[in-house]
């Protein structure tokens, strides 16, 4: 077993290491609404669930040189925004979304997504995802050492789409929502084999 000090090591290396442990990630498309209208919609695999109750999920936004991007900077404006799960029948399109435009610029519409409109906040989210969860933003934390090097965003779920193939009796079926997972560098998982263990007593 290799013993390997994160002090010594650089922020790229770290990054590695994590990406390439924490496998496979659930990939969150989240949308936004600039302050000037412009529909933002970016991938981050830094996402899961904190809480059920009431229902709360977190995702971390990275920093660029201790520059916030424009979905942590939309989120604290509108104090929303929306948490699509990425699946296969979309996933080319939200790669796309990964390309670096300017707040002017919709990745949305580069992307070719369509806009949908939201019922409880004023974001949109996007038509093409089996899921999607509107959300208020509960609370920003910027996490780092002296200069913060993300924002935490932790959203408050106020209301669930989710495609009725999926739904049955209160639950979601996972092999007709065909999740994407990521992994390190440029690749991704489907959801693959599957089994079951019950829980000790």
């Amino acid at each position: 077993m290799k013993s390997i000090d994160p002090e010594i090591l650089s922020e790229r290396d770290n990054y590695k290491f994590l990406i390439g442990s924490i496998i496979p990630r659930p990939i969150a498309f989240v949308t936004t609404l600039s302050e000037e209208g412009v529909l933002n919609g970016a991938p981050f695999s830094y996402f899961n669930i904190v809480t059920s109750n009431p229902p709360m999920v977190s995702v971390s936004v990275q920093r660029i040189n201790g520059r916030q991007k424009d979905t942590a900077v939309n989120a604290a404006h509108k104090k929303a925004f929306v948490v699509h799960i990425a699946d296969e029948s979309y996933i080319k399109a939200l790669n796309q979304t990964a390309v670096r435009l300017p707040p002017d610029e919709s990745e949305v519409e580069a992307s070719g997504l369509t806009p949908v409109k939201s019922e409880k906040i004023d974001v949109p989210g996007i038509k093409e995802a089996k899921i999607r969860m509107e959300c208020l933003l509960e609370k920003t934390i910027p996490l780092g050492e002296n200069e913060a090097s993300c924002d935490l965003l932790i959203g408050r779920v106020v209301l669930y789409h989710i495609s009725e193939e999926l739904y049955e009796n209160g639950r979601i079926h996972a092999d007709r929502l065909q999740p994407v997972s990521r992994l390190a560098g440029s690749y991704y998982a489907k959801l693959g084999e599957m089994f079951s263990l019950e829980r000790p007593k």
